[in-house]
């Protein structure tokens, strides 16, 4: 008797073991705040030819989800299902209630499936030395974020003179004096905002131009390979056909004596051919530690400025730009509030409307001020407890005493030395180490103009930057006032 074999069935899949499995993939990629608030409600409910579908709680849950993470989750489904897989949104658009079943929209996921890069990574470059001259589609692989652009980086006084420069330099890729450009400052402060922004205006502008973003960290892993593989001339010339190269956290190359060798002849090399370097670095170049003295002198050819923590006034403007752009509307009180509170950097302000827009979407209730307060309350206690909690009258009564001068004399329109010297030190720690506007600091010294305070702030920073002894005199004020901010 002939016996037949029985066709063997394909395996049947629960969505929610793929859904499980991607999670795996999502979580480390986006951090464990965004996890919870974007992926946590996210339910799987159906795969069918190698389409998931995952519910998900609102309309701006899923255009949230499609403008900020659709190719890290791409990512996992592909990585799970393999490159033919599809996703397809199940939206709510009624809760429905005890006698009604919630009222649903699917929606296919309708951009492309190839994966790319996460919302805030980099796609890492593979393979790059493996090519043959750049063509015009080289020219796409840039590594750039579209979403960086000058057009959503609100220009204030904290970062006035960086935006003006860096357009300059898109305008005019490495032909102006501001190559290299060089922006330095304190986490979520804006720098790759502005760095990303400045390349993408130059393709915008210069769509024939080759620009590449390197996190300085791949460059160090590129050469290590490079090296390894004895590919170092090939990962030279690589770097040596770009038009515009930008190297974000360059303070990485630090204690590495042989990437900063070829670093070196890199920068030599696109420097005088005329090509744009754009840099950041989380510190000032004379404190970069571990860097070889000819890199840092080249770091200096150029213009090398600095990005701070916006003021009162800006970071309202930030919140009603944030706010428009995600078609959000909060009462002006909760804005004053969320103003005055976060004032630790613009990646926490950014955080904190995220949380809110969620909690207001999950819920489908309005934001208000007892929300704003319930939901930052952490957050602000741990905000409050790293900042000074000192008044205007305490800086200028420390500063008098500091210089031997009576408070009233710091505030006096006079211009002897010494007075000049502890007013503008008291300006700059009431606006560097306080949470007061301009004006308010302006009026505490008589009733100047703001543009007084903030120049007074300014100077003291170039001259800490350029004098050792001042930049100690000024620590020693700030230690009185148990100031202890770098």
């Amino acid at each position: 008797m002939k016996l037949v074999s029985a066709t063997k069935l394909p395996p049947v899949v629960d969505p929610q073991v793929v859904w499980v499995n991607c999670l795996r993939v999502i979580r480390p990629a986006v951090g464990e705040q965004s996890f919870k608030t974007w992926f946590e409600p996210i339910r799987p409910i159906d795969l069918k030819e190698n389409t998931l579908t995952i519910q998900v709680p609102s309309q701006f849950f899923y255009e949230w989800l499609e403008e900020h993470y659709v190719n890290i989750i791409k990512r996992a489904i592909v990585t799970e299902l393999g490159n033919s897989a599809k996703l397809e949104y199940s939206i709510i658009i009624d809760q429905g209630n005890g006698q009604q079943q919630p009222f649903t929209i699917n929606i296919p996921q309708h951009k492309s499936v190839t994966p790319s890069v996460a919302p805030g990574k980099v796609a890492p470059v593979l393979n790059p030395f493996d090519r043959k001259p750049i063509s015009p589609v080289d020219l796409l692989e840039s590594n750039l974020a579209a979403h960086y652009s000058f057009n959503n980086l609100v220009e204030g006084e904290c970062n006035h003179f960086a935006y003006q420069a860096g357009l300059s330099a898109a305008k005019l890729p490495g032909a102006t004096a501001f190559n290299p450009f060089l922006v330095y400052g304190g986490v979520g402060l804006g720098k790759t905002h502005l760095a990303q922004a400045i390349g993408n205006e130059i393709k915008k502008l210069h769509p024939r131009k080759f620009v590449l973003y390197v996190p300085c960290d791949l460059f160090v892993t590129q050469f290590v390979d490079a090296l390894r593989n004895n590919q170092v001339q090939e990962f030279t010339n690589y770097y040596m056909q770009v038009d515009a190269l930008i190297v974000d956290d360059v303070q990485f190359l630090g204690g590495k004596e042989k990437t900063q060798e070829h670093f070196f002849h890199i920068f030599n090399h696109l420097h005088q051919a005329g090509k744009q370097i754009i840099m950041t670095t989380d510190c000032a170049p004379r404190d970069l530690k571990g860097m070889q003295e000819r890199l840092l002198s080249r770091f200096k050819w150029g213009v090398v400025t600095d990005v701070q923590m916006p003021d009162y006034r800006t970071r309202m403007e930030i919140i009603h730009f944030k706010l428009r752009s995600q078609g959000l509307d909060i009462p002006e009180n909760v804005v004053d509030f969320l103003a005055q509170n976060i004032t630790t950097s613009i990646r926490d302000l950014q955080g904190v409307l995220i949380t809110l827009a969620a909690q207001a979407s999950l819920t489908h209730s309005t934001i208000d001020l007892p929300m704003a307060r319930a939901a930052l309350a952490r957050i602000i206690s741990a905000t409050q407890e790293s900042e000074v909690a000192i008044s205007l009258d305490a800086v200028i009564k420390v500063v008098a005493g500091h210089f031997n001068l009576r408070p009233e004399q710091v505030c006096q329109n006079t211009r002897k030395q010494e007075v000049v010297q502890a007013r503008q030190i008291a300006m700059f720690i009431c606006h560097r180490y306080t949470k007061h506007s301009l004006k308010l600091i302006a009026e505490a010294f008589g009733g100047k103009d703001h543009s007084t305070v903030s120049h007074a702030s300014k100077a003291v920073t170039q001259k800490m930057e350029a004098d050792q002894v001042y930049k100690s005199l000024v620590d020693a004020v700030k230690a009185k006032l148990n100031i202890r901010h770098k």
